[in-house]
């Protein structure tokens, strides 16, 4: 069986989160808006304490916690749902980069159409966006600016910090996709300035289906966000439907296991970088790390093997390793990664390029086996 090494894809759920969820499906399975039986008020209690958790983890308040079916569609209302504001307000000018999850771009281009104003900005060869350039841009119509915190095809972490702060200081609103770093980079979360968050749970060893959008108030006021969906009030109208109370629950059961082993799984996964790092070294294959290294996460690594297709290595390995060439929205089209083309990395690099990313409970002694078995094959793939 091959190692997976693809977690920024999706991270294995975590056993201790799947015990408590099933749990709560055989005996929570009341309707948490349900208002007359104990069976909606057990389910509605499973329900705020999964949300106390994830403010806990973010350093947030609860009420500033809205439950979605995970970051895609956190970002669409974080961004559609300003369009009343935007149109109210005459404030029709968008700041992004290029280097965006699709969740991001794909819903801004739609915005472009109906008559807004979008700045996308590109990275550096060193995969990082200019906080200078992005806050250069900003002007009296510019309503929203959205930046990922760390990119899921390289792991460079971008520059939210600098852009928040200075944000802080105007009335623009600040975006940030955190489906890469929540559970993660907490303590850099805890301290940024923003107004809107978007975090996936399978993202950090949680289930697949559910996530959170982070709204947070000033001056006691909610971002003027507006439901993009009808149905119901639930989430205060913010995303309506029945809530998936076990989804939920693993949610926060997640946000609460990270909050306390956060230090411990950055470590580890650090240490198995370090191997990985050292088994390329040894390998005496030609290859070159995409981004700055000190700049990216350590679950994360983007490197391009010279000389040697990574389909072609994807697919003769798969027994050993289970890696990928980018993000998941678009390993179907076989196009080279938007990501990699925006740093100006040359196309005969780019199809060289793979992505490895673990999680911190993997065995490190299997995956430097099986990491160094692909190596040996990458050698007999050199053209």
């Amino acid at each position: 069986m091959s190692v997976y090494l693809d977690v920024n894809s999706s991270a294995p759920i975590d056993e201790r989160v799947l015990e408590f969820m099933i749990e709560i499906y055989k005996d929570g399975y009341g309707n948490a808006d349900s208002r007359t039986h104990n069976y909606g008020d057990n389910a509605r209690k499973i329900v705020e304490n999964a949300r106390r958790q994830v403010a806990e983890l973010l350093n947030v308040e609860s009420g500033e916690i809205f439950f979605t079916s995970g970051a895609t569609e956190s970002n669409n209302i974080a961004i559609q749902g300003m369009k009343a504001y935007a149109k109210k307000n005459k404030r029709n000018h968008i700041i992004t980069t290029t280097i965006e999850h699709k969740a991001i771009l794909e819903t801004i281009k739609e915005m472009e159409k109906e008559g807004f104003e979008v700045d996308f900005v590109a990275p550096g060869e060193d995969g990082s966006v200019s906080a200078e350039e992005i806050i250069g841009l900003v002007r009296k119509e510019t309503l929203l600016v959205s930046v990922m915190h760390v990119n899921n095809e390289t792991g460079i972490i971008q520059p939210v910090k600098e852009i928040g702060k200075e944000l802080s200081e105007t009335d623009v609103f600040f975006h940030v996709d955190a489906t890469q770093s929540a559970g993660k980079l907490v303590e850099e979360l805890q301290e940024l300035d923003y107004d809107m968050l978007s975090l996936s749970a399978h993202k950090l060893n949680g289930p697949q289906g559910v996530g959170a959008l982070v709204l947070r108030k000033q001056n006691y006021t909610l971002p003027p966000i507006k439901g993009i969906m009808y149905g119901g009030q639930q989430e205060h109208g913010i995303r309506p439907g029945t809530i998936p109370v076990a989804l939920v629950a693993g949610l926060g059961e997640a946000c609460k296991i990270a909050a306390v082993e956060y230090i411990g799984n950055n470590g580890r996964c650090a240490e198995l970088k370090k191997i990985l790092m050292n088994c390329l070294e040894e390998s005496g294959l030609e290859y070159k790390i995409n981004g700055d290294p000190e700049k990216c996460i350590h679950n994360t690594i983007n490197v391009v093997i010279s000389g040697v297709s990574a389909e072609a290595l994807m697919l003769a390995t798969k027994e050993y390793c289970s890696i990928s060439n980018g993000s998941a929205c678009n390993t179907k089209s076989y196009e080279p990664s938007y990501v990699l083309k925006a740093m100006k990395v040359p196309i005969d690099e780019i199809e060289s390029s793979i992505r490895i990313s673990w999680g911190p409970n993997i065995d490190s002694r299997k995956v430097e086996k099986q990491f160094k078995k692909t190596l040996e094959v990458a050698k007999g793939l050199v053209f």
